[in-house]
């Protein structure tokens, strides 16, 4: 059971990663390849402060920014079950667009996604110390998603000791 333990927290925000979609379902506009330019906000939490006195050194983060930027820059992103596919694949082929096929193409979706590769990144290097506890997958101004959870690696060494 989570106790009342205090947790030092940080953000850091990514953005300009331009990429279009389209999701295919939709019965409105959405079903049109339309652009943004994306960006993220990730929030961190720590049980204790490293040795440089940071929750997450933000130079650390090389590898989760390299990662957004393959999956979203210049890109165009279709869910896995788009009916073009095959068309989709073959202007990739020609050089036409640059594709990634993923299970949801959706705001809601990425920010669940860029959660487990933050989160991933953290287990392996600050073994528990850190965690990423909140994600903002924003496509503009106006819209974005949040996707917020502590992973239970990270809960797994809260103990009560009251």
């Amino acid at each position: 059971m989570l106790n009342s333990i205090t947790h030092y927290s940080c953000s850091k925000h990514f953005q300009d990663y331009p990429c279009c979609h389209r999701q295919w379902k939709h019965s409105g506009h959405c079903r049109f390849v339309h652009g943004y330019s994306r960006s993220f906000t990730f929030w961190f939490q720590a049980k204790e402060l490293d040795e440089n006195g940071f929750v997450v050194d933000f130079s650390s983060l090389e590898s989760l920014e390299k990662k957004l930027r393959g999956q979203f820059d210049h890109t165009f992103l279709i869910n896995f079950d788009d009916p073009l596919m095959d068309q989709w694949k073959s202007l990739h082929d020609k050089g036409a667009l640059d594709l990634r096929i993923m299970e949801n193409v959706g705001m809601e979706f990425t920010a669940k996604l860029v959660w487990k590769w933050a989160n991933s990144i953290l287990a392996n290097r600050d073994n528990g110390r850190s965690c990423c506890n909140r994600v903002e997958a924003r496509e503009n101004d106006f819209n974005s998603a949040y996707y917020q959870s502590i992973p239970d690696w990270f809960l797994s060494e809260e103990v009560d000791t009251k």
